[in-house]
């Protein structure tokens, strides 16, 4: 797990503003769900997967309740909708972390933190592609280039079990030439094989049978529409037979964002797909639903690839510098921010040479000076930073001027 301080922090900061705004537009409302739920939240969602049979953080409480730190958003999500029930279809975003204890690569902790984006209550397949197109255009807002949108479709509830038995049947004819851990998982849950990056299992993976072979004529219908959605948008996309998500609740339609400024197989710049089955494991009445996650410590690391998104420094518009006792630069301050201007001042004292040096460093475009001179004229002296000539104005004139130099 990791710190992060200002500047850095302000890319999160404009990141999270610009996908906020996206799903403002289109109508998704912030949500926020707590970080821990009881166990069983989890477990009825992908206790077939790794990510909660060996990366999630569950214990007992203080009350003797088995509970766990979230290790993925969307369940916690579809959680808050079967105990509330707001109307449907409900459009909601949230942004928060997610802990798992896997093994820490780049970009990627045991904490890391994801935006989220689901619309509950509708099968419509054209909610598919207005999720696509969201994290689509919040890429493109953000200035990402070098990437490819994946798609496939999982069936349904009846063009599933057929498949599920086709390649429970291939991999069990060549369980001996799989990895270990791929031995384990197929007795599981078959498909969770096909997320395998070990090399001794590649072979036999893309010798599989794929899921589109298999498709009832209702799911055909469902993911021709969704790639015609998405033709009708300008998303490009490809086809990728044998694409699946790291948990067991999806069903139909699932893509990935795959970033190609990043090296290695972990490449995705976000992902998901529909799980019309999850409300209902969750204790609700048969409702479908599609949604993504993004984890932004990977889009940042793309931003920083493609050379977008750049690190600015944290700065103020002015930068208060008083020499004379009393509360003159706290008075200031507070004025000019209560004004719209950011502002920031010097502690303790400090003489005129130390508190310009601090004024330069802040990145202050004017220095608002206060000295025995000024104070005794009822007067301020505003010097801009970056080129131009001072000017002392009376205190009453002091935010007017202030902004006519910012502007």
């Amino acid at each position: 797990m990791r710190d992060v301080f200002a500047p850095e922090s302000a890319r999160w900061q404009a990141l999270v503003a610009t996908f906020a705004e996206h799903a403002r537009r289109a109508g998704y409302g912030l949500v926020l769900t707590p970080l821990i739920e009881h166990v069983e939240v989890f477990q009825r969602v992908g206790d077939s997967t790794d990510i909660v049979r060996k990366e999630m953080y569950d214990f007992d409480d203080k009350g003797g309740r088995r509970v766990a730190v979230r290790p993925e958003i969307t369940a916690g999500l579809i959680r808050a909708y079967v105990e509330h029930r707001p109307a449907t279809p409900w459009k909601a975003w949230t942004v928060g972390p997610n802990f798992r204890y896997e093994q820490p690569q780049a970009a990627r902790y045991r904490q890391h933190h994801q935006l989220d984006a689901e619309i509950v209550g509708t099968a419509d397949p054209d909610a598919d592609v207005e999720i696509i197109a969201l994290l689509d255009g919040f890429h493109r807002a953000l200035g990402l280039q070098r990437r490819t949108l994946v798609l496939n479709s999982l069936g349904d509830s009846e063009s599933r079990p057929a498949y599920a038995e086709a390649l429970r049947a291939h991999l069990t004819a060549h369980a001996g030439d799989l990895s270990a851990q791929s031995r384990e998982t197929l007795a599981l849950n078959p498909l969770r094989v096909l997320d395998s990056k070990r090399p001794q299992d590649a072979e036999i993976i893309a010798a599989a049978p794929v899921t589109i072979d298999y498709l009832s004529p209702a799911a055909t219908a469902h993911f021709e529409r969704v790639q015609t959605g998405l033709r009708d948008l300008g998303i490009s996309y490809e086809i990728s037979p044998r694409l699946v998500r790291g948990l067991d609740y999806y069903t139909h339609t699932v893509f990935e964002f795959a970033g190609h400024s990043l090296g290695g197989a972990q490449n995705a710049l976000g992902g998901g797909g529909r799980y019309d089955g999850l409300v209902e494991q969750l204790g609700g009445p048969s409702t479908p639903a599609v949604g993504f996650g993004a984890g932004i410590e990977r889009i940042l690391l793309a931003c920083d690839a493609e050379g977008v998104l750049p690190g600015g420094h944290e700065q103020v518009d002015a930068f208060v510098v008083v020499t004379t006792e009393g509360t003159d630069a706290l008075v200031l301050a507070a004025e000019l921010r209560a004004a719209g201007v950011s502002a920031d001042r010097a502690f303790g004292g400090r003489s005129m040479r130390a508190q310009m040096k601090a004024a330069d460093r802040s990145g202050a475009r004017v220095a608002v000076i206060v000295g025995a001179d000024e104070a005794a004229a009822g007067e301020v002296t505003v010097r801009p930073l970056r080129g131009g000539d001072q000017q002392r104005v009376p205190r009453s004139d002091l935010v007017k001027h202030v902004k006519e130099l910012l502007a």
